[in-house]
């Protein structure tokens, strides 16, 4: 620690978070910083990038210059906020003026205060920073000298693609970091177009995580009772249950507030002050169980998260790697639980190509067992799913016989079975 945090003020804020150790991205990043211009970091969910760029560029900011220095973007209100809280920490008994900018933020009021205020340091969600810096001509990021994207990918692909191109074009003498867990070689691609003499940093295939896979099968049960069994098997101190269908949240939530289980839940259709209520909920621990969408597995750190469960998996493999991550964080160990059927296969064929080596247990009388139903057989053969047949089952015959019955029901047979295959072939399984 003392090798590589110098500022006086930041070893003291780091000893009261109970930090005395740094993390390998920490340190790998600490010492890279000042031999290239950017940077592109990509490190495993819990591997401590924030701090990973947030201590080295601390240490270069003056807390005597009175104008924006550091600009952090998130994608998310969720994120923007977790990042303002962990600078507040770090930022404790210094004289550096720290502002968040999110959706709560009113722009026209911030605009005016921006004509007095100029702080050192800002963090705000990229619509939001849109606005001030491009639309109003308040926020002056134009002397910027770092700049943050943090989960680059997401902002990216949510996009956000031409709110960033203008930023960028103010800031281009800046020190840029761009920051993800996962990144593919386009995004890498596309952000080296913003960058400059870049260093890529991949921690991703070097750093080991404690979190150990199980993947529980359906079947032909009903999805919500084998989640059911599944929770009777455990007692977490903290369970995030991830469902991708925004229905299926409230399904889930009240099946299980209803069982009696200490539950809340948390998704995108509520608005960002009560999102900010719950947060602060979960992380006062009042809740054993929190059913959520993914707004909750990009970036947000939940101490003491225990176990992670896909109610369902999600559209992007790369998502059941980010709702993996919000366990195990800072070498502990972590749960995470899958339930799949046979639809699944090669979805989770890809997962085993990211050495994502799991274990297939079922739900047995109340006890988690072995299970040998998926690759018993190295090179199987995965069934073809046969959509007519399926369709068939799903539109049922009428009991009047009518005129022209048969072929009208011939025709929504055949258009429900290619529904039901393009909907197949965009989580990206086999036909």
């Amino acid at each position: 620690m003392q090798k590589y945090v110098k500022a006086d003020y930041l070893k003291e804020n780091l000893q009261k978070m109970n930090i005395t150790e740094l993390m390998p991205v920490q340190i790998k990043v600490l010492e890279e910083f000042s031999k290239t211009k950017d940077i592109i970091l990509t490190a495993k969910t819990g591997s401590g990038k924030t701090l990973a760029y947030l201590l080295p560029i601390l240490q270069e900011l003056d807390s005597s210059l009175l104008k924006t220095q550091l600009l952090i973007l998130l994608p998310t209100n969720e994120l923007a906020f977790q990042i303002y809280n962990i600078l507040k920490k770090l930022l404790n008994n210094t004289k550096f003026d720290l502002k968040l900018y999110d959706s709560n933020t009113n722009s026209k009021e911030e605009a005016i205060k921006l004509e007095k205020r100029k702080p050192q340091i800002v963090v705000g969600t990229i619509g939001k920073i849109f606005d001030l810096a491009i639309r109003q001509n308040a926020l002056k990021i134009h002397e910027l000298s770092y700049f943050i994207l943090d989960e680059a990918d997401m902002a990216l692909d949510n996009g956000f693609k031409e709110e960033l191109d203008d930023i960028l074009l103010l800031i281009k003498e800046a020190k840029k970091v761009f920051v993800s867990a996962t990144m593919s070689k386009e995004i890498v691609d596309l952000l080296k177009k913003y960058a400059n003499y870049v260093k890529e940093i991949n921690l991703n295939d070097t750093l080991e995580t404690n979190i150990k896979h199980i993947w529980i099968p359906v079947r032909y049960n009903a999805r919500i009772d084998v989640l059911t069994n599944l929770l009777h098997t455990m007692n977490p101190y903290l369970a995030l249950i991830f469902v991708s269908k925004k229905e299926d949240i409230s399904l889930v939530y009240n099946h299980l507030a209803n069982l009696g289980f200490n539950v809340s839940k948390l998704s995108g259709d509520l608005n960002i002050r009560e999102r900010k209520r719950i947060i602060k909920d979960i992380l006062d621990l009042k809740y054993q169980y929190v059913i959520t969408s993914d707004i909750l597995a990009r970036g947000i750190d939940f101490s003491g998260v225990s176990h992670v469960i896909s109610y369902d998996l999600p559209y992007d493999y790369e998502f059941y790697i980010h709702r993996a991550g919000r366990t195990g964080r800072m070498n502990r160990d972590g749960l995470c639980f899958a339930l799949y059927d046979h639809l699944d296969d090669n979805y989770l064929n890809m997962l085993d190509r990211r050495k994502i080596k799991p274990i297939y247990m079922d739900v047995v009388a109340g006890e988690l067992v072995p299970y040998k139903g998926r690759n018993v057989r190295k090179n199987r053969q995965i069934p073809t799913t046969n959509y007519y047949d399926l369709a068939s089952k799903m539109i049922p015959k009428s009991k009047k016989v009518k005129p022209g019955h048969n072929k009208k029901r011939q025709a929504e047979i055949a258009k429900l079975a290619i529904t039901l295959k393009n909907k197949d072939k965009k989580k990206g399984r086999k036909k």
